[in-house]
């Protein structure tokens, strides 16, 4: 038998599903909310009742547009209470920090990005995080006071049993636990997720995977990671390892990778990788917005090279097309508009997953481009001090 303490946990991610979906899909009616939680309607309705009372949602007939519903009464929905202040949102990638601050409702007051190497020094990094959260404070007329919580992205798997960084991609992060260090940089409670969880909770409120339920929304920038969406919520694993497709081996005498391993995908198709492929056929110093210019252009030597990588990266995805059986697959990352990549993955998803999920998952890029963890980690923001 389940104990109280089980079931109280579960209880507790019932409410922050609740929450995270009012936070990213606005007023809802409670039949909605069942709809999109996979909750049933008396389990949302007992839910909706505590939050109510707690304060932390509202009752309202406004969607913030003109009901269309008739002459009738326009119908109770459910709302996040949007109490003054706001929180912040910081995405720490391998290469830059950027930080958002927003108010309860999601609209971002304020932004700021920083350039900078954050994979050797964690402790700079995250004192550099911490400085640019109080100047985006006061940029959005806010006082650290205001300030309820944070949501933080790192590029790296995070243990959800010891919320410290797994494996050694960031060799300079090692038995730091984030969200307790900006939390005591800060004051203020701080959430974390690893980038493509984040990601995906973006792309799946505010981008291509909006109105979706089962999701892959796939990174391709330094790194290669996925972060997936099963009925409208994220799935993270036993461990908060599921989605690491950057390092399904594809040789076992292949190049050793960051994670320790050898003949990982992500050695194969990430940006530095086919920027070190294509810089020899060409006079001009590549970069990645080039190599995008230049696929876009038509490049035939740059097509081939961004079509190979998504072919290896649609044949791991196609395996997760059988297991799961998404209805899209949103590519997000640097490289996530390329038409080429694109064209590729599609192309191995069609040849290598089984026929019916093959037709049943569509392909796309998302819409809110390197923009998308930062937003995700605002949500997840949003959604935890509902929560709380």
């Amino acid at each position: 038998m389940p104990t109280t303490s089980s079931l109280e946990r579960l209880r507790e991610g019932n409410r922050r599903a609740i929450t995270g979906l009012l936070s990213s899909d606005g007023p809802m009616s409670r039949a909605d909310l069942a709809r999109g939680t996979g909750l049933s309607r008396t389990t949302v309705s007992s839910l909706v009742g505590e939050l109510i009372g707690a304060g932390l949602v509202v009752e309202t007939t406004d969607r913030g547009q003109p009901h269309k519903g008739g002459s009738g009464r326009p119908p109770l929905l459910v709302a996040l209470s949007t109490p003054g202040g706001g929180v912040a949102g910081v995405d720490v990638g391998h290469r830059h920090v950027r930080v958002a601050v927003a108010d309860h409702r999601g609209t971002v007051l304020a932004e700021e990005l920083a350039a900078v190497d954050v994979d050797d020094n964690g402790v700079d990094a995250l004192d550099l995080a911490a400085r640019m959260v109080r100047t985006v404070l006061e940029a959005a007329g806010l006082a650290t006071s205001d300030l309820h919580g944070v949501g933080m992205c790192v590029p790296a798997p995070l243990d959800r049993r010891s919320a410290r960084i797994q494996t050694g991609i960031l060799p300079g992060w090692r038995d730091l636990s984030p969200a307790d260090e900006l939390h005591r940089r800060l004051g203020v409670p701080v959430f974390a997720d690893n980038d493509a969880n984040l990601g995906a909770l973006a792309e799946l409120g505010h981008g291509a995977a909006r109105g979706a339920a089962d999701v892959v929304y796939v990174k391709v920038a330094s790194g290669l990671g996925a972060g997936i969406v099963l009925g409208g919520r994220l799935h993270r694993g036993a461990t908060g390892i599921a989605g690491e497709v950057g390092h399904v081996q594809v040789g076992e005498d292949g190049q050793v990778c960051r994670c320790g391993n050898r003949g990982c995908l992500e050695t194969l198709v990430a940006a530095p990788r086919l920027l070190e492929v294509l810089q020899p056929a060409y006079d001009e110093q590549l970069s990645v917005e080039r190599v995008l210019e230049l696929d876009l252009a038509g490049d035939a030597g740059v097509r081939r090279v961004l079509s190979d990588a998504g072919r290896a990266v649609g044949r791991a995805l196609a395996d997760l097309c059988n297991s799961l059986n998404p209805e899209a697959v949103v590519l997000g990352g640097s490289l996530g508009t390329s038409p080429s990549l694109g064209d590729g993955i599609r192309a191995s998803v069609d040849r290598y997953a089984q026929p019916d999920a093959a037709a049943a998952v569509r392909v796309v890029s998302g819409e809110l481009g390197d923009r998308a963890e930062v937003l995700g980690a605002v949500s997840l923001a949003i959604s935890r001090v509902a929560a709380a």
